[in-house]
Formats: C-alpha cells, structure tokens, sequence
C-alpha cells in the first residue's frame, strides 16, 4: 500500500470546531489527490457539529478520546477497545492525524496500529518507530510556529496531496440562508445600510475581550457610523449579551440563542463584517470569505485568520503566548489594552474596503468566496500581531 493506492482514508481531528475548520484545506487536498477517495473524520462531538458543512467530508465518527482535556474522566478502557474494533472493520487504507504542536499523536497513532491501517501519518516530536508509517519531525515551537492552516497543509503535503486552491471552506445550506434573511427581516436590519456581527463570547475566559469594551465599540459603530450592531452568542451567553446591550444604551438587536449551527454559519456568511473574539465564527468568517476583526488573546500564535479581509488587534505583553485558559496574571492585558479606538477605527477600514470591492453583495454566499483571491490579506497594525505572521 502507498499513497498514490489509497482510497479510504481516515482523517483524525479531535479538538473543536475551530481547529476542524482550520483543517479543511488540508483535507480537501487529501480528497482532490488521489482518485475517487473516501474520507471519514475521526472527531470530537464539537467537531461532530461541524462536520456536515466540510464537503469533503463522507462519513463521522464522534469520539471522546482520554487524551484531550475536553472529555470527562472515565474508568473503563472499553470505549477504547470498541472504536479499535470499529476502525478495524471499516479497513481503512491510510489515516491522517491532525494535531497542534502541544498535542501528542501517538495515542491516536496507537489506535490505528492495533486497527490494522497501513498507513499512519503525523507529526511527532519523537521517534514514533512503529506506531507511524509516515513520520514528519515536529519542527514546532522550536523552529517557529506555523499558522495552523499551514501546518496542516505541510503535513499531507509530504505524502503528496497538495493544492492551489489553500482557502479554507464551509457549505452554506440554503435553508439555513432563508432562515437566516427571515430573522433579519424580523429584526428590522436594512441590509442596503452598514450592519454588523458582533460575538463577544469564548469559551476559555483569557480569550474575552471585556463587555465595557464591546458595548463602546457597539456604541461608537451605532452613533457615529450609522451601523446596525447584531449581537450573537448561545444560550449559556445570554447574560453576557445583555449586559453589553444595557452598556450600549442605544439600539441593537440580539440573536442569542436562535440560530443553530448551520443558521450562525449562514449568518456570518451573509454579514458585511464580523467583529469577534478569536473563537469559532472568526475561523467561519474565514472560511465564507467574510471580513474580520478578531481580537486575538496572544496565549497562542497560530490560530490567526487565514486568507481573508482582516485586522488583528492585541496588545504585545512579556506574557504572551501562556497557552492558558485563565489569565496566569490575572490582567489580561492583551485585550484589555486594546482601546475601542483602535477596534472601531479597524473596523471601519475593513469594512470600507470589503464594500470598495463589492465583496459582500447579497446573494453571494458561496464558500470560499469567489471574489477574495488567497493573497488578500490586510496587514495588522499591532506589532504583536505582525510578530505572530512570522
């Protein structure tokens, strides 16, 4: 068995719906390499969420693995046994492990050893003997950091599968669209006047900017730009939301808790501009070719927008890049020091551009977007974020 041979083919990604939408490139280049191939993701049940708008992707397996942080603890190893058996059954000829370079590949390796797949490749930063067919050394952290999106491309990239297309890439249901313009039509948004989507939720509390802030923002947008602000956010954010709403004290509308997966795909597919924290829908916006303000919690460097309309604001601190969910200094400063000034000023540059170009005209929703060729990048004015291209 080669490369070249391989037809069914098992993509592993175990974090959330980020880091799997950050993998697409890489997967559709495994998909377009070798003739008529079948992919099955290997996925976390976030990812699981995710999953159906990745068109390259054929069949789900949903998996809690020990080995994350996310799954719960358990005192039994015959899940592990089970998914051995599963994975066995379905033969598969070859599997692809996807991790972030703090993350080990060899349980997952391990797995498919004793499932019998030929062909086994990852990143690792020791010697993995028998456990991968197909070792690429982890040059990472300490050669540089690559953006995610290009590590993952490096990897199948040495077992040939590349691409020229390297955008990222989410399906846009068209009833979820519909769904979508009926909920902004409800709202009273006028979509021939400057509206935007604003997510001030994360789940790792290190990575929220504050809600002081956002409302500012909101404010300044509403008041001085004439902009429609729609604040979204699930269930459990719904407090969150409404706070900045009432710091706000002018008009905004709120979809908290409305929109499924599917719905928040489409909507930020349809919003001229997305200003959020770096979490799910900033990876969205790239992927749908919808501008992007992501301010960027420096705890990692490699997860910054990819290939699309953007500023990345941070404030450079001698902490940077702790890899922590709370702040180990208790100030999170690399967003707290970011003024609204400087959030409201890029905003209204990205979105003067995008609509300069016509990028956003209703209706255009395919994914990747059409108009935005790859090398459309706009360059961050925060020298922490320059410090983070590298």
């Amino acid at each position: 068995m080669t490369w070249d041979d391989a037809q069914n083919i098992l993509c592993i990604r175990l974090d959330a719906i980020g880091d799997l939408i950050m993998t697409t490139p890489a997967i559709r280049a495994i998909k377009q390499s070798g003739g008529d191939r079948r992919l099955t993701l290997l996925t976390s049940p976030a990812g699981q969420g995710i999953a159906p708008f990745i068109p390259e992707i054929d069949a789900v397996i949903s998996y809690d693995a020990p080995w994350m942080k996310a799954t719960a603890p358990r005192t039994s190893s015959q899940p592990e046994l089970e998914m051995v058996e599963r994975l066995r059954l379905a033969q598969f000829d070859a599997a692809v492990i996807f991790t972030v370079f703090s993350q080990n590949p060899l349980p997952a390796a391990f797995l498919c050893y004793l499932a019998n797949i030929p062909l086994r490749l990852a990143h690792c930063h020791e010697n993995p003997y028998q456990l991968l067919t197909d070792w690429v050394l982890d040059p990472e952290p300490s050669q540089g950091i690559r953006q995610e999106v290009r590590r993952q491309l490096d990897l199948v990239a040495s077992v040939g599968c590349q691409i020229a297309d390297e955008r990222m890439g989410l399906t846009v249901r068209e009833a979820d669209r519909q769904r979508v313009l009926g909920l902004l039509d409800e709202l009273g948004v006028e979509r021939d006047r400057p509206w935007v989507v604003i997510h001030p939720g994360a789940t790792a509390a290190s990575r929220r900017y504050p809600p002081e802030g956002f409302a500012a923002v909101a404010r300044c947008l509403t008041l001085d730009a004439n902009f429609q602000v729609i604040l979204t956010g699930v269930e459990s954010e719904r407090e969150l939301v409404q706070d900045i709403q009432n710091q706000m004290q002018c008009a905004s509308c709120s979809l908290v808790g409305k929109l499924n997966l599917g719905e928040m795909i489409a909507l930020v597919a349809t919003t001229p501009l997305l200003i959020s924290n770096n979490t799910g829908p900033v990876h969205m916006a790239s992927a749908l070719g919808t501008p992007v303000i992501d301010l960027y919690a420096l705890t990692n460097p490699q997860h910054t927008p990819w290939l699309v309309p953007h500023r990345v604001l941070s404030h450079d601190v001698p902490c940077k890049f702790c890899y922590k969910s709370i702040c180990p200094e208790g100030h999170n400063h690399c967003l707290t020091l970011i003024t609204v000034e400087e959030v409201v000023r890029a905003a209204l540059e990205v979105w003067g551009k995008a609509e300069g170009r016509g990028q956003r005209a209703e209706g255009n929703l395919s994914s990747p977007h059409p108009l935005i060729p790859p090398s459309s990048h706009l360059p961050s004015e925060a020298l922490s974020a320059k410090e983070i291209w590298k």
